[in-house]
């Protein structure tokens, strides 16, 4: 018997093939039962709170694979809320304002939206960055996927042509990803812990905006692991100080003595996208235009 000289790459059917197969059964009291599906197709017992570890598995590796597919080596991640009108319909919203309390609230946003400028355009210089020799991609744009800040960051990938990431999660109301995020890079989470996690694996900067008690979520989170030494420090830019210094003091943390004063400087303030460029700059030597 001579040797196959282009043998079979594979020797036993894929799941893919056998998941098939098992769909042409013949229909029989056995074979119709929950209990006869493969389990790889059975959602009802994926779904089980007892298959909770393999949920977190399976969460971690598929935007891992993914991300890998697509030559993603590192990314930029841009936090901030997902309220802030652009500067166009804050106009809109203030016109629009009744009370005392709504006029107030839509002041305070329309003072915030040149933010939503100001990450279109940062996010665009990041997206203008051309892959290594390698071929890997460096400094992809990735947010929380949603409206606002998030869709101004995807956004001004978008302008640039780049692969833009938007890690989205399921929530009670209504929540979508931005038009902007390129398809193939647009991932749902069920877990939040899991999609902190893909958030940081591959950052080489946070950039963080106003925001509510998501982005503050994600801000502490991850100031709490570059003091702790569970993650390498990375610069993290704070949009708007006036903002951060009159919802959050630092200060009064470190006269508390719940803060080392050195554990500021894990942070920078920054007011728009040329600053926190020149600080990127000066930080990897990035170009200067």
């Amino acid at each position: 018997m001579t040797a196959d000289v282009n043998p079979p790459r594979r020797i036993f059917p894929s799941a893919t093939e056998d998941a098939i197969t098992a769909e042409k059964v013949e229909g029989t009291p056995q074979t119709n039962h929950p209990s006869y599906r493969l389990a790889i197709a059975d959602m009802d017992f994926l779904l089980r709170d007892e298959l909770r570890p393999l949920r977190f598995q399976l969460e971690m590796l598929k935007p891992e694979l993914i991300l890998k597919e697509h030559n993603i080596a590192s990314t930029v991640v841009f936090y901030g809320s997902a309220r802030i009108p652009p500067p166009a319909e804050a106009e809109a919203l203030l016109a629009a304002a009744k009370t005392p309390q709504e006029k107030l609230i839509a002041r305070r946003l329309k003072e915030k939206s040149h933010y939503y400028d100001e990450a279109r355009k940062l996010a665009r210089r990041f997206s203008m960055m051309p892959q290594d020799p390698e071929g890997e991609r460096h400094y992809v744009v990735c947010s929380g996927g949603g409206p606002s800040i998030m869709e101004a960051a995807n956004r001004g990938a978008h302008d640039a042509g780049a692969p833009t990431i938007g890690l989205n999660i399921v929530l009670p109301h209504e929540q979508y990803p931005n038009e902007y995020v390129t398809p193939s890079l647009s991932f749902q989470f069920h877990y939040f812990a899991l999609r902190k996690m893909h958030f940081l694996m591959r950052a080489r900067a946070l950039v963080v905006f106003p925001g509510g008690y998501g982005t503050f979520d994600e801000l502490f989170e991850a100031l709490t692991l570059i003091q702790t030494g569970k993650m390498k420090p990375i610069p993290v830019l704070l949009f708007g100080k006036t903002f951060w210094n009159r919802v959050v003091n630092f200060e009064a943390l470190v006269e508390e003595g719940t803060i080392s004063p050195r554990d500021i400087e894990l942070f920078q303030y920054v007011e728009t996208a040329d600053e926190a460029w020149k600080i990127l700059h000066d930080c990897w030597g990035l170009p200067a235009e």
